[in-house]
């Protein structure tokens, strides 16, 4: 029974990937949104508490504050999830291969825009959400577009999210929501992150994990889970 976040982070690290709430899509959630459902009023785990022990929205920046064995991002149908160390390699292979940011740029799997976003990142190391929108020019009528972007990029493992920071003015005061903070995967992780392991047998592997994790699952929603 997960009653608190070291639980948390000690399942997750046997399951090796988990959406990062609801299980819509059927796949797996160590934490569902069912843990608010009445007849589990009695479970310490409740959502948008505040409380970090207990409250599993804290919890996607702690394991990116407090641990260096477990990513969050939007991984997985374009919305959170998280991936372990151990299982990260298998979804780079799956989802890059041996291809760069370049090989993608040039073939025309990513946009101008995307190119703009990365080369950010890359070139600063990490950088905050609204810095990011700054950089790019970014306004409120090509705010959404700028969020797909971003989105793609995290799908496709090239950058992650790796904390928050405060919005500071001009003047230097802190004002806001705190921010979060975007660099890419090989800063998240470090040099020796890729393997050699083939697309074919990461695909069966990560496929293999899924049905223990869930047995009902369907294969048209675990080939995108994987996938994309």
């Amino acid at each position: 029974m997960i009653r608190n976040f070291a639980d948390f982070c000690e399942e997750l690290q046997q399951c090796g990937f988990s959406m990062g709430g609801g299980n819509a899509k059927g796949i797996f959630a160590l934490i569902d949104y069912d843990w608010q459902a009445p007849e589990n009023a009695t479970m310490p785990i409740k959502w948008h508490t505040g409380d970090p022990e207990t409250d599993p929205w804290q919890w996607r920046i702690r394991v990116l504050t407090e641990r260096k064995d477990i990513a969050y991002a939007k991984v997985f149908f374009g919305t959170s999830g998280y991936i372990t160390r151990e299982w990260y390699p298998y979804f780079l292979a799956v989802r890059r291969g041996e291809r760069e940011f370049e090989d993608f740029y040039e073939t025309g799997k990513v946009s101008v825009l995307e190119k703009d976003i990365y080369e950010l990142i890359r070139t600063n190391g990490k950088v905050p959400l609204h810095l990011l929108k700054q950089d790019c020019g970014i306004t409120k009528e090509t705010s959404g577009k700028f969020d797909r972007v971003l989105t793609n990029l995290q799908r496709n493992l090239f950058v992650t999210m790796c904390g928050t920071a405060p919005r500071v003015s001009k003047n230097g005061e802190v004002y806001g929501w705190d921010s979060t903070v975007f660099c890419t995967v090989e800063e998240f992780w470090g040099a020796d992150l890729r393997q050699d392991i083939s697309m074919e047998k990461a695909y069966v592997r990560i496929r293999e994990q899924i049905f223990k994790l869930n047995p009902q699952a369907e294969e048209k929603n675990i080939k995108k889970f994987i996938l994309d």
